[in-house]
C-alpha cells in the first residue's frame, strides 16, 4: 500500500488567548530567590544563630530543654524603623530571661484575610496596592537579616509556596495557620523546611486537622515547586519530626487546662508527642487584645503548677497597644498595629516575667 502524503495545513497561529489566561491582568517579571541571596547573603553570625536557636526549639519539642519557647511580636510587620525598634527592646528581655523563655520574634510578612484586604509586607510593601512583590521580598530579607544581627531568632508564618525560598533559611520557627493547616500543599512544605514548625489548630477549633498535619509532615513527600534559580523542579522531602501543634481557639477558646488535656488525648491516641503551644490571641483571647494578658496568665498558672505539655506561647504585641486602619492619605500612627490589635511593649515585659516565674515553679514541680 503506497502511503500518501498529508496535505499540509494552511500556516496560521493557533489562538489560544481564548481559553488561557483569560482572567489574568498582567505578567511581571518576579526576582529569583538565587539573585536575592547574592545581593543579601547570609554572615556567619546569622548562620550561626539561625542553626544554634533551631536546634535549641528542637530540644524544647524533644523533651531536653524545659524553657517555654515564647513567639512574640507584632501581628504583621509594616515599618521597618518600627520592627527594629521593638526587636532592640525584645532582644533586653531576651536576655535578661534566656534561663527560662526562649524568645523568638515574630516577624510575619504575609497576611491571610478571610475576604480582602492588605495582604502583608511581601505583597505590598507600600500598602497602596501597587503590589512591589520584589521590593517587597527584598525588604523583608533585610529586615531578617538586621533582627538577626542583633542575635534575636525570628519567627514567621509561612503561606504563599513560593516565598520560602526568598527567606526561609533565616527563619528559625514557622507557623502553617489555622486556614491552611489542612492544605496538602502546606503539610508538603512543611516536610521539607529546615525549622521547627506549628500548625495551628482548624478555625472551628478542630485540633484532629492539626494532628493530621503533624502526621503528613514527619512523612517524606515529592511535589512540584521553584528552585533559588528560579526554575521549576520536583522536590523529594525526608520529612519534618520538628512539628507540633499551636491552639489558637475556635468557636470557643481552648487553652485551659481542660483543653490542653484533650489535645494532648488526641496527640497520643495519634502516636505523637503530646505537647501544645498556646496562641494567647486570636480565638483565645476573643479578638480582645488585652485579654492576652488574662490568657497568658491562665496558661502561666498551669506551667507553674506542673504541665511538662505546654512548650510554648504566641503573643501579639507591638510598640503601642490597639490597631489601626489603612486609610489612604491618613498618616498611621507610629507603632500601631494595622491588623489585628496588640498589647503594647510596655504591657508585655510583666507577661514575660510572668512566665519566667511559671517555668522556675515547674522546675521545682519536677525536682
Amino acid at each position: 500500500m503506497t502511503h500518501q502524503p498529508r496535505t499540509p495545513e494552511p500556516l496560521s497561529t493557533h489562538d489560544t488567548t481564548r481559553i488561557d489566561d483569560t482572567r489574568i491582568k498582567a505578567v511581571r517579571p518576579l526576582i529569583t530567590p538565587a539573585l536575592l541571596d547574592e545581593w543579601l547573603p547570609v554572615p556567619s553570625a546569622a548562620q550561626a544563630l539561625v542553626e544554634a536557636s533551631r536546634a535549641a526549639i528542637s530540644r524544647v519539642l524533644h523533651g531536653q530543654d524545659d524553657r517555654l519557647v515564647v513567639v512574640v511580636g507584632p501581628c504583621s510587620i509594616h515599618d521597618h524603623d518600627q520592627a527594629m525598634e521593638y526587636a532592640r527592646a525584645l532582644k533586653q528581655q531576651a536576655d535578661a530571661l534566656h534561663d527560662d523563655l526562649l524568645l523568638v520574634m515574630r516577624v510575619y510578612f504575609e497576611k491571610p484575610r478571610t475576604t480582602v484586604g492588605w495582604k502583608g509586607y511581601i505583597n505590598d510593601p507600600h500598602m497602596d496596592g501597587s503590589f512591589a512583590i520584589n521590593e517587597g521580598l527584598e525588604l523583608a530579607r533585610q529586615l531578617l537579616l538586621d533582627v538577626l544581627a542583633l542575635g534575636l531568632p525570628v519567627g514567621t508564618e509561612f503561606l504563599d509556596l513560593l516565598s520560602p525560598q526568598f527567606i526561609s533559611d533565616l527563619v528559625s520557627w514557622g507557623a502553617i495557620g489555622a486556614r491552611t493547616t489542612e492544605s496538602q500543599s502546606h503539610r508538603q512544605l512543611a516536610s521539607g523546611l529546615s525549622c521547627p514548625v506549628g500548625f495551628k489548630n482548624g478555625t472551628d477549633g478542630g485540633v484532629k486537622v492539626a494532628s493530621d498535619a503533624i502526621l503528613a509532615a514527619q512523612a517524606p513527600h515529592a511535589f512540584m515547586g521553584m528552585t533559588k534559580m528560579g526554575q521549576a523542579a520536583i522536590f523529594e522531602t525526608r520529612g519534618n519530626d520538628d512539628c507540633h501543634v499551636i491552639l489558637r481557639g475556635g468557636k470557643l477558646p481552648n487553652y485551659s487546662a481542660t483543653d490542653v488535656e484533650a489535645a494532648c488525648a488526641l496527640l497520643r491516641a495519634a502516636g505523637l508527642r503530646e505537647q501544645v503551644m498556646v496562641d494567647v490571641s486570636h480565638a483565645n483571647s476573643s479578638k480582645q487584645h488585652q485579654r492576652q494578658i488574662t490568657v497568658a496568665a491562665d496558661v502561666a498558672s498551669q506551667v507553674a503548677a506542673g504541665d511538662a505539655r505546654i512548650m510554648g506561647l504566641m503573643i501579639e504585641s507591638h510598640l503601642e497597644e490597639g490597631r489601626q486602619d489603612i486609610v489612604p492619605g491618613q498618616v498611621l500612627r507610629p507603632g500601631v498595629s494595622v491588623t489585628d490589635a496588640c498589647i503594647s511593649l510596655a504591657q508585655t515585659a510583666p507577661v514575660l516575667d510572668t512566665l519566667a516565674a511559671a517555668v522556675r515553679a515547674r522546675r521545682a514541680h519536677a525536682a
